[in-house]
C-alpha cells in the first residue's frame, strides 16, 4: 500500500492536577485525558523522493520544519534510516478540522497519526510501546494520542494507563476564534504564582501518583457515573488563565449556568467544554449559551467522547 488516511481525534483533559516540577523545566502532573469525535485527517503516501512535504489548507498551521507532523516523520528518517533511503520520503496532507492552538492537542495528534500511518507504509511493524517510546521524543500528549480513549497520566503525561471508555457522554466546545493561550505562560505563570505549593520531595511525588490511582475521579470513570465526573473536574490552570482572561471566564460561566453536568477549560486553553449526558442535552447548552454570548468570534462544536485513538479509514 503506498498511502493511508488516518483519522486523528481530539482531546480534552478531564483533570490536570499540578503536583510539581519535575526538574527538566517541566512539571509532574496528574491527568485524566480523553478522546473526543472530533478530529483531523491525515493523508499519506509515499513518494519516492528523499524529502518530507507536508500541506494543509488552514492559514494558521505551518508546512515547514517546525509542524509537529513534519518533525513525526523526521523523526522516523533519524529513527530508520534505510527505510527512508530505500522506500523515499512522504507527502503529508492534513484536513484540519480541530481548532489550532485551542488545549485540544490538535498538532499532537497529527504527529501520532504519521507515526502510525510510515508506520504502514514502510511495513516496520512497531509495537505499540515502540511508537509511544517514538512519540514521548515530540511530545507530552502524542503518547496518549496513539490509542487515546480515557486514561489515567503521570509525570509530563507519557506514563499512561488505561481506564475504561466513558463514549456514552457528549461535550460542547467553545472557543474564541482568535484568542490563543500559551501553554509555556500558563505553567510559567503557575509556578510563579503557586510554586510554594509544589510537592517537594520525590517519594511525595510518587505517594501522591499512587493515592490519585484509587482516587474519586478514577473510582467515577470506573462507575461510568456521568454527574459525578462532572463535579469533579479540575484544572489547575484555571487559577492564572481565568484571571487573565475575561472572555474564558465569561465562558465558563455561562456554560456553568446552562445546566451541563460539568463544566471546565481544557489543558491551558482557551478552549471551554460543557459535559453533558446526551446529545440533545448538549444541543440546547450551545444554542442557549450562543444566545447569551453573541460574539461572532465564538465557534462552538458539539462531539461525543471517544474510546478510539489513531484510526485507519481508508486509502486516500
Amino acid at each position: 500500500m503506498h498511502s493511508y488516511s488516518l483519522n486523528a481525534p481530539a482531546k480534552i483533559n478531564l483533570y490536570l492536577e499540578i503536583l510539581g516540577d519535575a526538574g527538566d523545566g517541566y512539571h509532574e502532573l496528574a491527568m485524566i485525558l480523553q478522546s473526543i469525535e472530533l478530529a483531523d485527517q491525515i493523508d499519506i503516501r509515499a513518494i519516492g523522493t528523499q524529502e518530507i512535504k507536508v500541506h494543509c489548507h488552514h492559514p494558521e498551521v505551518p508546512t515547514d520544519e517546525s509542524n509537529l507532523a513534519y518533525k513525526a516523520a523526521a523523526l522516523m528518517w533519524e529513527e530508520f534510516p534505510e527505510y527512508f533511503a530505500n522506500l523515499g520520503g512522504v507527502e503529508i496532507t492534513i484536513h484540519k478540522r480541530i481548532p489550532v492552538a485551542a488545549g485540544l492537542a490538535g498538532g499532537s495528534t497529527d504527529a501520532a497519526a504519521v507515526l502510525v500511518g510510515i508506520d504502514m507504509l514502510w511495513q516496520l511493524g512497531l509495537t505499540h510501546p515502540e511508537l509511544e517510546q517514538l512519540a514521548a521524543q515530540l511530545g507530552s500528549d502524542v503518547p496518549f494520542c496513539l490509542a487515546g480513549g480515557t486514561a489515567l497520566a503521570l509525570g509530563r503525561g507519557e506514563r499512561l494507563s488505561a481506564l475504561p471508555g466513558l463514549d456514552s457522554l457528549y461535550v460542547v466546545l467553545g472557543k474564541y476564534r482568535s484568542l490563543m493561550v500559551s501553554t509555556a505562560w500558563a505553567y510559567q505563570t503557575y509556578r510563579n504564582q503557586f510554586g510554594e505549593t509544589y510537592i517537594r520531595e520525590p517519594e511525595d511525588l510518587e505517594s501522591r501518583a499512587n493515592r490519585f490511582h484509587s482516587g474519586p475521579m478514577v473510582k467515577e470513570i470506573l462507575n461510568k457515573d456521568g454527574g459525578q465526573i462532572g463535579k469533579l473536574l479540575r484544572n489547575d490552570l484555571e487559577k492564572v488563565v481565568l484571571p487573565n482572561h475575561p472572555q474564558v471566564l465569561q465562558l465558563r460561566e455561562a456554560f456553568e449556568n446552562s445546566g451541563a453536568i460539568g463544566t471546565m477549560m481544557s489543558g491551558s486553553g482557551p478552549t471551554v467544554f460543557a459535559l453533558c449526558e446526551s446529545q440533545e442535552q448538549a444541543q440546547e447548552i450551545q444554542q442557549k449559551v450562543s444566545i447569551e454570548i453573541t460574539d461572532p468570534d465564538l465557534e462552538f462544536w458539539v462531539t461525543k467522547l471517544s474510546s478510539q485513538g489513531i484510526q485507519i479509514m481508508s486509502t486516500p
